[in-house]
């Protein structure tokens, strides 16, 4: 269940570090009844920016292959990354 809290409880800084830490969700800050941000831990936030990274390679392969890109297999693929990284 999300967690909301009216935006004058930012006030309790320390409070609100904990609980973002411990929950590990993000917190729905609102302001006259309407949702205007979102606090969460660090940790928290480099989880979504990275599952954001691998989503954002996906969609740009789809695209690619819906333009006409040539789809490779796995093990090519591979091949040409341990060639580009260990040379």
């Amino acid at each position: 269940m999300p967690m909301i809290m009216p935006i004058r409880d930012l006030r309790n800084t320390s409070d609100i570090s904990e609980l973002a830490h411990k929950s590990q969700e993000p917190i729905f800050i609102t302001k006259n009844g309407y949702s205007d941000l979102v606090v969460m831990s660090a940790e928290l936030y480099e989880r979504f920016a990275q599952i954001n990274k691998v989503d954002q390679a996906i969609y740009e392969a789809e695209k690619e292959v819906e333009e006409g890109a040539q789809p490779i297999a796995l093990n090519a693929a591979m091949n040409m990354l341990n060639q580009k990284y260990y040379g």
